[in-house]
């Protein structure tokens, strides 16, 4: 039997030595690197944050402002998951915009939740008690037009079954759905003209049996320029 040539010799005892020969590689010792799951929100795209405490309802005085129907009103809303922008209809629902404009200026959106989401339906937020039980401690109505169509993108205000059509306190909804098939109940406030990305994103968060986030969607701000 012929001998191996000196070289291939080497290298077989080297491989038999399991890297004895040409030195140890640190990494190979190592084990792999693991990454910390993301959460709900994350995975959607959104900040994680701390869930705010819920606030007792306020008691503001009603405002009697309305929108100058001549005028273009756009609330910029700041939120975890990102900003958008829904212009308020001035011309159709002044007395409904002026009342979100007041609750705006006052600060009153700071700080509260996107507290229900029902993914390709609607996101709900602006209650002070994140429960959808909440309000600013005033009501305003205003009839909303008989052919509004709740459309994706359009933002309207949230009432009970039992309150009257057009009827709006603080807690307002954004349309996902192409078209959400409610009745012309919901009183008017605008609609998103930039960033329905974000909402769509928003959407998207994980929520429990009761459409509540799994992880809070938190409004960091809504300010009315106009």
């Amino acid at each position: 039997m012929s001998r191996l040539p000196l070289l291939i010799a080497m290298l077989a005892a080297c491989a038999l030595a399991l890297g004895a020969c040409g030195g140890s590689d640190s990494k190979s010792s190592e084990a792999p690197a693991t990454s910390t799951p993301a959460s709900p929100a994350q995975a959607a795209g959104c900040q994680k944050v701390e869930a705010p405490k819920p606030k007792t309802n306020a008691k503001l005085p009603k405002p009697k402002a309305k929108l100058a129907a001549g005028k273009t009103y756009v609330a910029h809303v700041v939120t975890s998951c990102g900003e958008f922008d829904i212009t308020l209809d001035a011309k159709r629902a002044p007395r409904t915009g002026g009342s979100f404009k007041y609750l705006a200026d006052t600060g009153f959106f700071d700080g509260l939740t996107f507290h229900r989401i029902v993914a390709g339906f609607v996101i709900q937020g602006g209650d002070p008690q994140g429960n959808g039980m909440g309000g600013p401690g005033y009501s305003v109505v205003e009839t909303p037009p008989k052919n509004l169509a709740y459309t994706k993108g359009v933002v309207a205000m949230a009432k009970t079954q039992s309150e009257r059509p057009g009827t709006s306190g603080s807690q307002f909804f954004v349309v996902t759905a192409e078209d959400a098939q409610l009745p012309p109940d919901y009183a008017l406030l605008g609609k998103v003209t930039k960033g329905m990305e974000v909402v769509d994103k928003i959407s998207a968060v994980p929520t429990t049996s009761d459409d509540q986030p799994a992880e809070p969607v938190v409004m960091t701000s809504i300010k009315v320029a106009g």
